[in-house]
């Protein structure tokens, strides 16, 4: 019988996933119980994973999920957003916000990321800290409000809120979502410029400014949550005596601990075969990312942390340079950092459903 692939589970930082063998071991593309209800076919081979990343006739659009199922993003009718359209309406509102996100733009603020990872660990002090209390969730949203032409006075607003969308109490995500748009429209007056306002400027005819604002929570919470994610265990592997070069081990780190463990649900537009499987229209699909990662029998080559396909990460070039930028500072500003509790030590939680894996903390000695 397979393990629950949904269950939150918490494990030591050594401790083998049985999940990703258990469902490889089942074939490329396993029928397993959804969350919601009802079966889910999770896709754990690259070959076939990259083939429905990239086929039209699977689709995120949340109206297309099984009835009564409720823990979705709206519908792209309701919200149009990166994360919810398909097809050329999806293609268009990626061309907005595609170039302002490029590895050119991104290398161009180098100095500027640097400059804060260096501030923010500075600012820690000298005794024992959790990296996992505060410098994982502050960086990025300070990169992001920094990027977009945010005041920095709302960091604190913005960390809160972030923390609050994976609240289990009822309504806590919708307030969340609001306090984050509320945030990101200082990035929109008259005086401010950012990245903010440059998106204003480019999305496509007949954005409404609610829908801006939506946008705009779109990434920084979904780029806070990529790089708060993966900034744990980069520094872990570092402190634990990691010798790669900055580049291979943001690389690496991605690779086994990509920021979603699974991509986002999608779901089949009409009946079709997959892998000698015939789904029904309306199947729920996920591709197994770190399944695939990890998959001691793949081949070299890019993975698939950020996707693949029409809806490729369009931060990976941010979250990338992040990591590198926390990497380096830690070498150059920071050589005698250390870990305060051995790495075998280190506990990992999984969230559950197909939400992300982190630390549950990363005590560390800035000074050694």
């Amino acid at each position: 019988m397979l393990p629950d692939p949904f269950a939150a589970t918490t494990r030591g930082i050594t401790e083998p996933d049985l999940v990703r063998p258990a469902l490889r071991a089942a074939g490329p593309l396993v029928e397993v119980a959804a969350p919601e209800g009802g079966s889910a076919w999770i896709v754990t081979e690259e070959e076939l994973a990259r083939e429905v990343l990239s086929d039209p006739r699977i689709a995120k659009d949340p109206a297309l999920a099984p009835e009564g199922w409720t823990a979705l993003e709206q519908t792209a009718a309701e919200q149009p957003s990166l994360t919810t359209l398909d097809g050329p309406d999806h293609i268009r509102l990626r061309r907005a916000h595609a170039p302002l996100l490029s590895a050119k733009r991104i290398q161009a603020q180098a100095g500027r990321i640097h400059e804060i990872a260096r501030e923010l660990l500075t600012g820690l002090g000298k005794g024992p800290v959790d990296l996992m209390d505060g410098f994982s969730t502050r960086f990025p949203l300070t990169v992001l409000l920094d990027l977009l032409g945010i005041p920095l006075d709302r960091l604190d607003a913005a960390v809160d809120a972030c923390r609050r969308m994976s609240s289990p109490e009822p309504g806590a995500q919708g307030k969340a979502i609001a306090a984050i748009a509320d945030l990101a429209a200082a990035g929109l007056t008259p005086d401010r410029q950012g990245l903010a306002a440059e998106l204003r400027d480019r999305v496509p005819p007949g954005t409404t400014e609610d829908d801006l604002r939506y946008h705009l929570f779109a990434l920084i919470f979904a780029g806070q949550l990529t790089t708060d994610a993966a900034i744990g265990f980069l520094i872990s592997r570092l402190l634990n005596g990691d010798k790669a070069s900055e580049d291979d081990l943001v690389r690496e780190t991605l690779r086994d601990h990509p920021p979603a463990p699974f991509t986002l649900w999608r779901f089949t537009t009409v009946e079709l075969d997959l892998a000698g499987v015939r789904l029904p229209a309306g199947a729920p699909v996920l591709v197994d990312i770190q399944g695939v990662n990890t998959d001691p029998g793949r081949r070299p080559g890019p993975d698939l942390a950020f996707g693949a396909g029409p809806h490729f990460c369009v931060g990976a070039q941010l979250a990338q340079l992040e990591l590198r930028a926390v990497a380096t500072v830690l070498r150059t500003d920071f050589p005698e950092a250390r870990l305060t509790v051995p790495y075998a030590e280190l506990r990992q939680t999984f969230l559950g459903g197909i939400q992300g894996t982190r630390l549950t903390s990363l005590p560390v000695l800035p000074h050694g």
